[in-house]
């Protein structure tokens, strides 16, 4: 895991502390599930380049491409 310094406001800190005493758990672990949630928050609306390139392999599978291309150009005239 990498160490990270972050500067937060008095309340934010105060605010933080009392969140992690009430679940019982440290401020770094409760910072690391907020970054998480927020993370998938974010990856829920749009997916990354890597999640895009899983979902449609093997696209193709059941085609050729080349004709496919051809029979599209072959409209065009």
């Amino acid at each position: 895991m990498i160490r990270t310094v972050i500067s937060l406001d008095p309340e934010d800190k105060q605010w933080l502390d009392r969140k992690a005493k009430e679940s019982q758990t440290t401020l770094a672990a409760l910072i690391r599930q907020a970054v998480k949630q927020m993370r998938r928050q974010e990856e829920a609306k749009s997916p990354s380049f890597e999640q895009l390139l899983k979902s449609t392999k093997g696209l193709w599978k059941g085609g050729d491409g080349l004709v496919y291309q051809q029979s599209i150009r072959d409209d065009w005239s």
